[in-house]
């Protein structure tokens, strides 16, 4: 087998790690990704079928891990309040809030 086919295989494998761990199927993420079957996904996770970079990062998003999961690299885990900034749904009242309670958390470890 070749390098590349090798690389190939492994993002698929973790990509149905990462699917199975959050309990999608197949077919939901082909929907979510706008596939019209499972097919697509079964290749691509069988290593049949390549990806691309945006397609790995909708994945990524998706699948709730860091990009680097799917490469074999060491994750970087996002910071709470980026990935609540991102969050369109919070009003800003909301994300205050959160980033409030945040603030108290630290201070309460750090005994002050």
């Amino acid at each position: 087998m070749k390098k590349d086919e090798s690389k190939v295989n492994n993002i698929g494998a973790r990509i149905k790690d990462a699917r199975e761990s959050l309990s999608i199927s197949q077919a939901q993420l082909a929907t979510i990704l706008g596939f019209q079957s499972a097919t697509a996904i079964s290749l691509i996770e069988s290593g049949e079928r390549g990806i691309t970079a945006p397609l790995l990062q909708r994945i990524s998003e998706v699948l709730k891990r860091d990009i680097k999961y799917f490469l074999g690299q060491e994750e970087n885990f996002v910071d709470v309040r980026v990935a609540l900034r991102a969050d369109k749904d919070l009003s800003d009242e909301d994300k205050d809030a959160i980033d409030r309670f945040i603030e108290l958390a630290k201070q309460k470890k750090n005994g002050q």
